[in-house]
């Protein structure tokens, strides 16, 4: 028997003996016991194969039964109510948008140009490939999500060129499973979608602070991969100049030029030369045009974001006064209301001139003419002065005008890095860079703009995670359109996959609600807070016991089976530990990158078997995931000591 079974059927095995061993250790079954036991139960029939949401909805239904004694009415009721608050909720209409938006980006075949690029980018780098890989598949986890589809893509286009370049197989599958997994942690991912509709968390602030927990395991995973080729380079040689080496268009050799000439001045003698008469004049502006246009996107970003930054909104302070009390800066305005005397108290109103009785004989006159219709007393007619109401604002010409604060730190530090990069791109501009440049804009900043424009939009309040994965499709089709890969069967392919996807997704809520109302109504949650508080744990402790838990449970479980079915466990017990909901969603979405990773059950490891080839063992892909299965519990360690790094976004943003 192989070992994945002998692993797969030991942990069934214990998790048998923990079901008997609790059953004989008590007096009397009682409902709650029955809950563990459907929670047991449950997880047996998924590492045997069952299918996940059906499997829980069987399940809640059959325990749901028995807490009622038999009556199908109330359970058919409960699975009702459930399966209609899962589905009445608005936050999982953004998984199907932002799901075929993944499927779109994918089908616009940038992926492949986007690693020829980055390749040759990198070429100088230790271990340029994998960190090459690792990079490709941050980027473009973050437009798709699609752990299967990057991973998939990567296998196909990174693994024969890191083979072919002498890397190991351990180092080649483990950097594009690592890789491929970061979609379930970087935005817009489906997992902070389903952790937010399950803790009722926000999911506009959990994408702002998976933001840079997701560049912090990138990096490290890039870090691990630059150190591992300088100790031993052969796991990860360095590439050959045939493998570096760049073609320029037959118009840039024309010039005369090769890869080696410093770009910008050749450029600019050649709008003068008279040896490259061939060469279009339209052509030359057009590579100047390419080469001015960092330095211009730099002077637009910081005049803009700085102008932003320093910006004080004006205060306009209103000088509202009591009715009748006078200001002691200035008289009561000329004509304006007054309050009535008080030295007389009240009085008749005044007879001369004003309304008066009829005439005592009774004839009918005709009203008196001379001051008839007269101004109350003490009135005068309105002056310029009385014509601006008394409650106008009264701000200063000072508090009005915009003020200037002085930049934050941030913004200093980001565009000194910024401009240091910049210089050095002008530094060592050869032509050979600007054509990897020129590649670079046609598969790397198509992607960043989609990616800015709806994490940017998400992030910053101007539109809701609905409807930013709307706009994301339509950056898809759009894409897909540019590239020319937009025909009817890519859309319908598109459409169907999307399909399948989300019916497997919503499914699951429903068959998670269903079992958690019948976990709830056994009295499994009370049975399992009882057990944990009467441990008397401190915050730290039960910190390092929740992630051991999840951690543990990925090795047989799936990342989605965890949120749906655990988290409702874990979620009341945050209130009582004082634990902030969002920070603990961080922690678990970092954790749950072992659930891709980590054997037997290490989905991103057979998506990889699938497309290997046949010499690449399953053995191989695991060992070459544990490394970064260990990157992963370092960097949850970090998030830990510096929560900071998950939750400076959410608090500069949201004030948290």
């Amino acid at each position: 028997m192989r070992k994945e079974l002998w692993f797969g059927f030991s942990i069934m095995g214990l998790v048998l003996l923990a079901i008997v061993w609790m059953l004989l250790g008590v007096d009397r079954v009682t409902h709650g016991h029955q809950g563990l036991l459907m929670l047991s139960l449950v997880v047996i029939a998924i590492m045997l194969g069952f299918p996940t949401a059906f499997t829980l909805m069987g399940m809640g239904m059959i325990f749901t039964w028995l807490a009622y004694d038999g009556d199908i009415q109330r359970t058919l009721d409960l699975m009702v109510q459930a399966a209609y608050k899962s589905m009445a909720n608005d936050v999982l209409i953004a998984i199907p948008l932002f799901v075929f938006m993944g499927y779109l980006v994918e089908r616009a075949n940038l992926i492949e140009k986007l690693f020829r690029s980055m390749h040759l980018a990198m070429a100088r780098v230790p271990g340029s490939l994998a960190v090459a890989t690792l990079v490709t598949c941050a980027i473009f986890a973050t437009a798709t999500g699609i752990v299967g589809a990057v991973v998939t893509l990567m296998g196909l286009l990174a693994l024969p060129a890191m083979l072919r370049a002498g890397y190991s197989t351990s180092m080649a599958a483990g950097a594009i499973t690592a890789g491929g997994c970061l979609g379930i942690l970087i935005p817009p991912s489906v997992l902070l979608i389903l952790y937010g509709a399950t803790a009722g968390v926000s999911v506009v602030q959990l994408y702002a602070g998976a933001f840079f927990p997701g560049l912090m395991l990138a990096g490290l995973y890039v870090v691990y991969v630059i150190i591992m080729a300088k100790i031993k380079p052969q796991w990860a040689p360095p590439l050959s100049a045939e493998e570096r080496r760049v073609e320029l268009p037959a118009l840039t050799r024309a010039l005369p030029a090769d890869t080696a000439n410093y770009a910008p001045s050749r450029l600019l003698q050649a709008l003068k030369g008279r040896r490259n008469a061939d060469v279009p004049t339209g052509y030359v502006l057009r590579q100047l045009a390419l080469v001015v246009l960092p330095a211009l996107l730099f002077a637009l970003l910081a005049i803009g974001t700085w102008r932003v930054v320093t910006t004080v909104e004006a205060e306009v302070q209103y000088d509202i006064q009591p009715i009748g009390a006078e200001s002691s800066n200035s008289a009561p305005a000329e004509g304006g209301l007054q309050e009535p005397p008080t030295d007389a108290g009240l009085q008749e109103p005044p007879t001369e001139g004003a309304l008066q009785e009829p005439p005592a004989d009774g004839a009918v006159q005709e009203p008196p003419t001379e001051g008839a219709v007269q101004e109350p007393p003490g009135a005068e007619p309105p002056t310029a002065a009385a014509a601006e109401p008394a409650s106008a604002p009264t701000a200063t010409t000072a508090q009005a005008a915009a003020e200037r604060k002085p930049a934050p730190t941030w913004w200093w530090v980001t565009f000194a890095v910024l401009g240091v990069l910049l210089a050095l791109f002008y530094l060592f501009l050869s032509f050979a860079r600007l054509e990897i440049f020129k590649m670079l804009l046609a598969s790397f900043f198509p992607l960043v703009v989609l990616i800015l424009a709806v994490l940017g939009s998400i992030v910053f309040g101007l539109t809701t995670p609905t409807e930013a994965a709307a706009m994301g499709s339509l950056g898809g089709f759009l894409l897909a359109a540019a590239y020319r890969r937009l025909s009817m069967n890519v859309v319908k392919e598109s459409v169907y996959l999307t399909a399948k996807t989300s019916a497997m997704v919503c499914w699951l809520f429903v068959g998670s609600a269903i079992f958690s109302a019948a976990f709830a109504l056994l009295g499994g949650q009370e049975l399992i807070e009882k057990w944990v508080l009467s441990m008397n744990l401190s915050k730290v402790e039960f910190m390092v016991l929740s992630q051991i838990v999840i951690f543990l449970l990925g090795w047989p479980l799936e990342w989605t089976e965890i949120i749906v079915i655990f988290m409702p466990i874990f979620i009341p017990l945050l209130d009582h530990f004082g634990v902030d909901p969002l920070f603990f969603g961080l922690l678990v979405a970092l954790n749950l990158q072992t659930a891709f990773l980590s054997p037997p059950v290490a989905m991103s490891a057979f998506y990889l078997k699938g497309v290997a080839p046949p010499h690449v063992t399953l053995n191989q892909i695991f060992a070459g995931m544990i490394p970064f299965m260990g990157i992963q519990i370092l960097a949850i360690f970090l998030l830990y000591l510096w929560p900071a790094i998950g939750l400076w976004l959410p608090q500069t943003l949201y004030g948290r």
